[in-house]
């Protein structure tokens, strides 16, 4: 593994700091902080999933129904961020750090590869829509043209996707005030869009499961732009305020042009209303951005993945392969998509969120870190967060299978309340439980005031 943070001036350097805490000198204000975080939750897929499930609700229980969504994600990506805020780790080196390295390398391919899924519906829809506008027969030479371009300032580097949230924010919410103009219009007004029937049928649950499911993995992997927060007051405003108000606005819109044309695709909606031409302007910059924030992500996970001190050559394949699976059609498997990451990824962050609140008490043990911020001494696997991570994502399979309560939620809760009680369990009915069978130093469940969060707070 690769240690310590490489010099400036070395060939190797990487301002991101992917494999070690970000140091104070390096974090940034609250407002680069929102910006960074709203660029990266104003998802326009996320509008394809608002219209996907709109289309089985009137309209007025949609919009609850969206709002609980929110609400959901927004809360457990501000404790998420929180925890890196307080660390200066990404949220991979934090999984390395709870689950042990083989479960760090699970989350990190887990996580890292629903990233460049994600990467690749972006590309997807960028390119069904500008050749529509462009009256393009063949898409597939712009999606492989977005797909280079769109990775370039994740390339660069957390500062460069600061700079295009900047510009990128404000021109889609001019966006999304424009198709809400017109949709309304078209529709007869606001009653009239209330009144709208459904036009399908979908469970409460299942909604949830689509709705929270298209910002699940990213909810999680908020810790990498958290981690370069000043303070943990600041990081939970900034991360709370611009989920709620940015996955709001996505479900709004996207969900509005469904009930007025009775079309869940978006782009398919905005080639009804007329305003694919001038749309595919704004939105090329609004998924430009998105999917920056996103090739990082994966950027930062494959470095993590392959203990490489630098996520520019992740950034680059991960990109490639977003390209691949774009022009292969990921996108027809939305929905599919969604369900398994609701299953598989939320309950990983309820086993982080177990541990560090429950377990060490808000801090990470000094022991668990290098001189220079790296993650070291930490097990093989540590059984009791394993365990955690396993009983949550039955929980949320069952839920998601059944059709009962809301899978995701179920799979972050179920795991951050196993945590610490297979923690006990462990501790007390086998001993020390090392979870260290290629013995390497470092304990699983040492059961230590250290362990238990008394050490020294690193932050």
């Amino acid at each position: 593994m690769v240690s310590g943070r490489t010099r400036r001036g070395d060939a190797g350097h990487d301002p991101d700091y992917p494999l070690e805490a970000v140091p104070k000198a390096a974090r940034r204000s609250p407002a680069g902080l929102f910006v960074l975080l709203a660029s990266f939750f104003f998802f326009t897929p996320t509008m394809l999933a608002g219209g996907q499930t709109s289309v089985g609700f009137r309209f007025g229980d949609y919009l609850l129904i969206a709002l609980v969504a929110a609400t959901v994600l927004a809360l457990y990506a501000a404790l998420m961020g929180v925890i890196s805020s307080r660390t200066g780790l990404s949220t991979v080196l934090i999984t390395k750090a709870t689950l042990g390295r083989a479960g760090g390398k699970w989350a990190a391919l887990l996580l890292g590869g629903t990233q460049v899924g994600w990467f690749a519906v972006t590309l997807a829809v960028l390119g069904d829509l500008i050749g529509r506008a462009l009256s393009f027969d063949t898409t597939w030479p712009l999606v492989l043209v977005f797909g280079v371009v769109t990775a370039t300032a994740a390339y660069m580097g957390a500062k460069g996707l600061e700079m295009l949230g900047w510009v990128a924010i404000p021109l889609l919410l001019v966006l999304c005030v424009w198709i809400a103009q017109r949709a309304i219009s078209d529709v007869g007004g606001w009653g009239e869009l209330m009144a709208t029937e459904p036009i399908t049928e979908m469970s409460v649950g299942a909604a949830l499961t689509v709705l929270i499911g298209t910002f699940v993995s990213g909810s999680t992997q908020v810790g990498n732009w958290s981690r370069f927060a000043r303070s943990d007051r600041g990081a939970l405003i900034a991360i709370f305020v611009a989920v709620i108000g940015a996955q709001s606005a996505m479900y709004f819109f996207g969900g509005l042009g469904s009930a007025a044309y009775g079309e869940p695709d978006f782009v398919l909606a905005l080639y009804e209303m007329g305003l694919v031409a001038a749309g595919a302007g704004l939105l090329l910059l609004a998924l430009w951005t998105t999917n920056e924030n996103t090739a990082y992500a994966f950027g930062v996970a494959g470095a993590e993945l392959f203990s490489v001190n630098d996520k520019r050559p992740f950034v680059a394949g991960g990109a490639a392969l977003g390209v691949v699976l774009a022009l292969t059609g990921i996108y027809e498997s939305l929905t599919v998509f969604l369900t398994l990451l609701g299953t598989l990824v939320p309950p990983i962050g309820g086993a982080i969120m177990g541990q560090f609140f429950l377990v060490w008490r808000g801090r990470l043990p000094r022991q668990y870190l290098t001189e220079k911020g790296g993650v070291t001494g930490v097990p093989m696997l540590r059984w009791s967060c394993l365990a955690a991570y396993l009983t949550g994502t039955v929980a949320a399979g069952l839920g998601s299978a059944f059709d009962v309560g809301i899978p995701a939620v179920q799979g972050i809760v179920v795991a951050a309340v196993a945590a610490p009680l297979f923690h006990l369990l462990l501790s007390r009915g086998r001993g020390p439980d090392t979870g260290n069978p290629s013995g390497a130093t470092g304990t699983a469940e040492a059961g230590s005031a250290a362990e238990a969060g008394s050490a020294e707070p690193t932050r």
